[in-house]
């Protein structure tokens, strides 16, 4: 079994935030735009130039996303998604990327739980928690 995080934006940025997140994460991004769906398949409401559906596959981890085609809804509220980085200098390189552009909640900094934990929203209005696990025999 597996939770993969799927995120929705209702500002027309998915394709644009999910091409940072390949930049930051690496991986292997497929984007389906609405005017690649066959005719008459696509959701209602959906402009052509909108994102379907996006996945971004890096290792074992799965990130996706869409733009909203309901324009409805807000910014994401209530749900962040969580990064656990390999090591302190990993982590540190995220971070700085993922708030370039957007806002620090918490920094990255030690903390009791964690050897480093922070926490920011990116410039694309995701809520993200970054951390580095402590060593497993402490």
């Amino acid at each position: 079994m597996a939770f993969h995080p799927y995120r929705f934006f209702s500002d027309g940025t998915c394709r644009d935030a999910f091409t940072r997140y390949r930049e930051i994460f690496g991986g292997e991004l497929e984007v389906m735009s609405f005017a690649d769906a066959p005719a008459g398949e696509a959701p209602p409401g959906g402009r052509p130039d909108l994102v379907m559906h996006a996945a971004l596959t890096f290792g074992d981890h799965l990130l996706m996303g869409s733009d909203d085609p309901t324009g409805d809804g807000g910014p994401a509220t209530g749900v962040a998604i969580h990064f656990t980085a390999t090591d302190v200098d990993h982590a540190e390189r995220v971070f700085a990327a993922l708030v370039d552009g957007g806002e620090e909640q918490m920094p990255l900094q030690p903390t009791f739980w964690a050897t480093r934990f922070g926490a920011c929203v990116d410039r694309f209005g995701t809520s993200w928690m970054v951390s580095v696990d402590p060593p497993a025999d402490e």
